[in-house]
């Protein structure tokens, strides 16, 4: 009785394989077709010994492509010096690392040399790509270009900046930042920044700033590797001598007047000798004196004089006599120590 239960109970147990493994096999024969079109949608498409990107990985791979980089999508234009590096969608024996030679060419496999100075990264991707697909050597080649080092790797910060010289620029970096890394402005620095773009060396902008940088968030412009920066030099005029505070005034508004300085220099002493009162220029001749009738400018009874960039307005004292050679020479000693002041 316990044999035929056993051979029952192993009958059964069979049974129950078998009915698994035909119900299994008629759920596989139902999704083949599916998985077999599944699996030829990722497949790649072959040619010859290279890969080929099926549709699908291909606008994957060209939306992974529109994520922006630093400066490949940019204008920045190749040139010599520059360390690139080419790679081919799904064909990894073709990634090349080159520098660009001083003739603006890159050595890759299969296309030779490629002329690339002059074009940005971009453009020379499109350039390889037609070169791989014209010569047959890949069907629908997808191409990048990478940036690996330019040639100049910094950009010049010069003027009147505290400490001149070439600061690197890594990632993305705008004026703001360059500036401040060079110390910030000087004392004498003016209201206007010139840029020149490495691929636009011949156009030059120019950026407005104010004393306050916050004021003018639009000029906080973006810089590459190979840009140059100067900061200019503002437009003084020096009011020196006896009157009530002697300094240098930034002439930023285009022009100042006799009045004008005199009354940013607080006014003349009581030992001011108004007559003797002069405007030294120097020009491209060198120094020059022109006499100012000063006390009768006061009284409206002259009209009053436009003083030019680097002009010294100096009013001797009364108290000493200074022969006309001595008060240049005073002047300048004067200008050189003056306390230099932003005109609001």
């Amino acid at each position: 009785m316990a044999m035929d239960f056993l051979t029952s109970s192993s009958r059964w147990s069979s049974i129950k394989i078998v009915h698994g493994w035909f119900f299994s096999f008629l759920l596989l024969a139902a999704l083949a077709p599916e998985i077999a079109a599944q699996s030829a949608r990722n497949a790649p498409v072959t040619d010859g010994n290279i890969a080929q990107p099926s549709a699908t990985q291909a606008a994957h791979a060209k939306q992974q492509d529109e994520i922006p980089r630093t400066h490949s999508s940019s204008s920045l234009r190749l040139e010599a010096g520059d360390l690139v590096e080419v790679g081919v969608y799904n064909v990894p024996e073709l990634t090349t690392k080159a520098r660009v030679s001083s003739k603006g060419e890159i050595y890759l496999p299969l296309i030779d040399y490629v002329h690339v100075a002059g074009l940005t990264a971009e453009e020379g991707e499109g350039l390889i790509q037609k070169r791989l697909s014209d010569g047959g050597f890949v069907k629908n080649p997808h191409v990048t270009l990478f940036v690996d080092q330019y040639a100049s790797q910094g950009a010049s910060v010069l003027g009147e900046v505290a400490k001149p010289g070439v600061y690197p620029v890594p990632g993305e970096q705008r004026l703001f930042d360059l500036v401040s890394a060079a110390g910030g402005l000087t004392e004498k620095a003016g209201r206007s920044i010139t840029v020149t773009h490495r691929d636009q060396p011949d156009q030059p902008v120019t950026v407005p700033l104010s004393r306050n940088v916050a004021d003018n968030p639009e000029s906080n412009i973006p810089i590459l590797p190979g840009d140059t920066i100067i900061v200019r030099k503002a437009d003084l005029v020096y009011v020196v001598g006896d009157v009530g505070r002697p300094s240098g005034f930034l002439m930023d508004s285009g022009h100042l007047t006799v009045l004008q300085a005199i009354a940013l220099a607080g006014g003349t002493t009581r030992t001011a000798n108004l007559g003797g009162t002069r405007i030294i220029h120097r020009g491209p001749d060198g120094l020059s004196e022109t006499p100012v009738e000063l006390k009768k400018i006061l009284r409206a009874k002259a009209p009053d004089v436009t003083m030019q960039a680097d002009d010294i307005l100096f009013v001797p004292t009364s108290a000493t006599k200074v022969f006309a050679g001595r008060a240049m020479e005073a002047a300048m000693q004067a200008a050189t120590a003056a306390t230099i002041v932003a005109i609001p």
